[in-house]
């Protein structure tokens, strides 16, 4: 288990994603990169690196600063805003949990509040938050309360909320960045407008080609690509596949060491490893 964060690959890492996986926005301190399990001043650093490495080669920093306090929260916010991110997302805290609509929007005010020139995202991600508030019902409003408000990061498998949303927002106010990425060409379909996931660090560059052939219309290429991502994390999830497993294989596929994750993970094992490697090798893609 890491001790501590290793800022000396980030440059490293960024030049991978623009130069290999064609990735030029960044998520930073969210779920995969274990942001709740770090102290504040883990994360402070992290984004200080991301948004200091990403300058002229990256397009977007976006700095999650979700926390089960209110204060930390806000001290990460302040932060974000003094660095030059681009953007601050907060998930719902999930200790104490917001109960309804008006609960949540007050925490996520406060935190705005704390950025106010700086574009704020809803990270939901209700399997990991266990906040079940539906998103179309936080967006009635919410511009008056949050003026920052910005969109959403929807890590969520209900499409009939993402799409309530989406067709509420006719006059295109907010974006929708879907976190489900083995179901992003159907979050597509219904007018995501982007994505924001794990495997874009390891398949960025097959999951632009997917975006780029649902933008010319031809379905047929797009479904082969979503198809294939979903057979490899269909056989990784079988195997058991979390946080730590997405660094085994991201390790392998670009040579950077992501290292083991922080306690309660476990580092993945050698026989995923192998067999994760085997899978991902036997795939063949469409411009292969």
């Amino acid at each position: 288990p890491f001790r501590q964060v290793n800022l000396l690959v980030i440059r490293q890492y960024v030049d991978y994603l623009v130069s290999k996986q064609n990735v030029k926005n960044i998520f930073v301190n969210g779920t995969t990169g274990e942001g709740l399990a770090l102290s504040v001043q883990e994360r402070k650093q992290l984004a200080e690196e991301w948004v200091h490495q990403g300058k002229d080669k990256l397009d977007h920093v976006i700095i999650h600063v979700g926390a089960l306090s209110l204060p930390e929260s806000q001290e990460l916010a302040r932060h974000a805003a003094a660095i030059g991110a681009s953007g601050i997302a907060v998930i719902a805290p999930f200790f104490f949990k917001p109960t309804n609509k008006d609960e949540l929007i007050a925490f996520l005010r406060e935190v705005a509040a704390e950025a106010p020139a700086v574009p704020f995202y809803y990270y939901h991600i209700p399997p990991l938050t266990g906040v079940k508030i539906r998103v179309e019902e936080l967006l009635d409003g919410i511009k008056e309360q949050i003026p920052t408000f910005q969109g959403v990061k929807f890590s969520d498998t209900d499409l009939l909320d993402l799409a309530q949303c989406i067709n509420k927002n006719s006059r295109e106010e907010f974006v929708f960045l879907y976190g489900v990425d083995e179901q992003l060409l159907s979050a597509l379909a219904i007018g995501a407008d982007g994505a924001v996931g794990s495997t874009y660090n390891y398949l960025g560059q097959k999951s632009n080609m997917m975006l780029e052939a649902f933008a010319q219309h031809d379905l047929s290429l797009a479904r082969k690509y979503q198809f294939l991502t979903g057979e490899f994390l269909n056989f990784v999830i079988k195997l058991g596949f979390g946080v730590a497993q997405t660094k085994a294989v991201m390790t392998f596929v670009s040579g950077i060491p992501m290292g083991p994750p922080r306690f309660p993970l476990v580092k993945a094992s050698e026989e995923f490893i192998a067999k994760a490697k085997a899978k991902l090798n036997s795939i063949v893609w469409p411009t292969d």
